[in-house]
């Protein structure tokens, strides 16, 4: 099995089933907002096994973002577009409860606008 899958049970595969996208600034901005609404559900229903499946979700994008940052067969500013995406389900895990307002300054930098810039 591969080490960077995870096997979510009915019925949380539903909805967590192809969340987990970064291909994109915008995709990885999406899948959190995302995952943050179905958290944000699971803890207003007491829901322990929802919210962990979100979280460990957000791990499992951390881990593939990291890896793709650190494969030297990947293009430079790709690397780096991972790196970014990395810190983004750092934070998220850390304090989701900030995250929305974080990324919205976090996009407003100048080191954010370039790194912008290489996704086009």
């Amino acid at each position: 099995m591969d080490r960077l899958a995870l096997k979510i049970d009915p019925p949380y595969d539903k909805a967590l089933k192809g969340i987990l996208s970064f291909s994109s600034f915008a995709d990885a901005e999406e899948t959190l907002n995302r995952l943050d609404n179905l958290c944000k559900s699971y803890r207003a229903g007491n829901d322990k096994k929802g919210i962990n499946y979100c979280r460990q979700i957000a791990l499992l994008g951390r881990r593939r973002a990291e890896f793709i940052s650190r494969n030297k067969k990947v293009r430079l500013q790709k690397r780096f577009q991972k790196r970014e995406v990395a810190s983004w389900f750092t934070i998220w895990l850390e304090s989701p409860e900030i995250f929305k307002d974080w990324l919205s300054l976090r996009k407003a930098t100048r080191e954010f606008q370039k790194l912008l810039e290489t996704e086009r």
